[in-house]
């Protein structure tokens, strides 16, 4: 969990850099790319947050889960991502659109604070069902029970 967390904050300060970087430019000085679109912006930074998240919980946080099929992995990576972007997305869109608050700092917290949150709660879920999961179908044949075993434990006959 520690783990997940050391690169989930990495992530989180990728998406806040570069969704803030797409609404409010670079500096103060520079034309914001995006300026006038919040959920765009959200759906590009949180998709380059997602690579950043892939490689950390792949090598260090799941190292010893991963899958053998490294594009299988990605994808379902991607797709559990998907549904925390949806989640932070759904945030972000309620919060400028439906109650009208549209500064950036309110857009800060309604995306990538409280849809952030939430979608970390959902990915960290997901991520262990399904995406890292090499580790728990090997665990599962270890606890079958062999022909000479009764609960775990070695069968004696009796003479």
């Amino acid at each position: 969990m520690v783990k997940f967390g050391a690169v989930g904050a990495i992530a989180y300060v990728v998406d806040l850099y570069v969704y803030n970087v797409l609404r409010t430019g670079v500096w103060p000085a520079t034309d914001a790319p995006l300026a006038h679109k919040p959920l765009l912006s959200k759906v590009i930074s949180v998709a380059v947050a997602t690579v950043v998240a892939w490689i950390g919980n792949r090598y260090w946080t799941f190292r010893h889960r991963r899958r053998a099929a490294i594009q299988a992995e990605f994808v379902l990576f991607v797709v559990m991502n998907v549904g925390g972007l949806l989640i932070s997305v759904g945030c972000l869109w309620f919060s400028h659109y439906v109650l009208g608050l549209q500064s950036a700092l309110a857009d800060n917290i309604s995306g990538s604070v409280i849809g952030l949150a939430l979608g970390t709660l959902f990915r960290f879920w997901a991520y262990r069902q399904f995406v890292f999961t090499e580790m728990r179908e090997t665990a599962a044949d270890d606890d079958q029970v062999s022909p000479g075993e009764q609960n775990g434990t070695p069968v004696t006959e009796e003479r």
